[in-house]
């Protein structure tokens, strides 16, 4: 998979992220933690494997939430498959 075919993933799952943060309909605390996990997607020092690896732990721990609405954690593990796709790749 090319650099550019990566970012772009990442792109759309910020896109996702956004979507999240933007919802009023989703509790305040899981907007924050998707905030923080978008922002240590976008912002890490670490190689892009490695930051992938850490957002989907996040995510997953994210998608337990009870407090979470079912088409957030829907959104969620579409972004985890969209991620999984870079990881395996490197």
């Amino acid at each position: 998979m090319e650099v550019a075919d990566k970012e772009e993933i990442v792109r759309r799952c910020t896109e996702m992220f956004e979507e999240i943060i933007g919802d009023i309909t989703v509790p305040r605390n899981i907007r924050r933690s998707t905030g923080e996990v978008k922002d240590k997607l976008r912002n890490g020092d670490a190689s892009l494997s490695v930051r992938v690896a850490a957002v989907i732990s996040d995510l997953d721990e994210l998608a337990t939430n009870q407090n979470i609405p079912s088409h957030t954690r829907a959104l969620v593990w579409n972004i985890v498959s969209q991620l999984e796709t870079i990881a395996v790749e490197d």
